[in-house]
């Protein structure tokens, strides 16, 4: 199968390239620059200079290819234009599922838990009526493994500003995760083989309690682990202070639709949890 692949050259994607290309398939994909084209031919793909933005593009690379995988997400760390980035998601989906229409390519997506992000899901999924194969692959939020520069590093930047790994109360509040390199090989499984209007959870661990990431990155960093209270938590995470309290497994995920994704799709994370990760020392050199 020849993919056709947005976000080919950032964390996720650069895994799930390589993991299409170790499973025979051929890829194209998105980049705009050429040194990230020089990474998409050193991993054995095609390169295909664009941005969200340009929506022919995107259109007739979707059109050309036998399915599409869509990752790249455009906004800044700490969220402040989420609202804008979301609007150009949308943009970039109606088009790629307007040159798939009636095809029955897959048409693989990433989820979008926060607020108003069900909209653009809403949309994907109704492409089902229209001859196209969706599935919406939900990642936990802590997506962890070499080269994560998202929450678990910025935690242990706090930390490692502050002297102290915090966490808030008694930390009982859990944290979903995966490893890249298992979130690659779902999203492959969903191209492959999901059945159309599919929704996939793409989590390895449901529920890591906050105080044993905390514990751990004080370990690696020489430092305590301390709690805070709830109204400490803003001035101590900045914008992170609302997740560092929340029990996201608790609200978001359940065993049963992370045992259905497995089964459907004959897929097992196998890769280090989230706390041997960080013990292996990378998330600290």
């Amino acid at each position: 199968m020849h993919v056709f692949v947005t976000g080919a050259t950032g964390y996720v994607g650069s895994a799930v390239v390589r993991e299409l290309i170790g499973a025979g398939h051929t890829v194209t994909g998105l980049c705009r620059s050429e040194e990230k084209a020089a990474e998409l031919k050193a991993a054995g793909a095609e390169a295909l200079y664009g941005t969200l933005e340009d929506l022919d593009i995107l259109r007739s690379a979707a059109a050309a290819a036998d399915g599409v995988i869509h990752l790249a997400f455009t906004f800044t760390n700490d969220f402040s234009d989420f609202q804008g980035a979301l609007a150009l998601d949308m943009r970039v989906v109606e088009a790629v599922g307007a040159a798939l229409e009636g095809s029955g390519k897959p048409f693989i997506t990433t989820g979008h838990p926060l607020e108003n992000g069900h909209t653009v899901d809403d949309v994907v999924l109704a492409m089902a009526e229209r001859g196209v194969r969706t599935s919406i692959v939900t990642l936990a939020p802590s997506v962890h493994g070499e080269g994560d520069r998202a929450f678990v590093p910025m935690l242990i930047n706090i930390a490692r500003e502050k002297g102290f790994a915090a966490y808030i109360g008694d930390g009982t509040n859990r944290w979903p995760a995966i490893h890249r390199l298992d979130a690659a090989v779902l999203y492959r499984r969903a191209l492959e083989s999901a059945p159309s209007g599919s929704q996939l959870l793409g989590v390895g661990e449901e529920g890591i309690p906050f105080r044993d990431i905390a514990e751990v990155i004080g370990r690696q960093l020489n430092v305590p682990a301390v709690s805070i209270t709830p109204e400490e938590a803003t001035a101590h995470f900045g914008f992170l202070g609302h997740m560092a309290a929340f029990d996201i497994s608790g609200v978001f995920y359940t065993g049963q639709e992370s045992l259905a994704t497995q089964k459907l799709l004959g897929w097992k994370p196998v890769q280090p949890g989230l706390i041997a990760d960080l013990e292996e020392g990378h998330y600290f050199a």
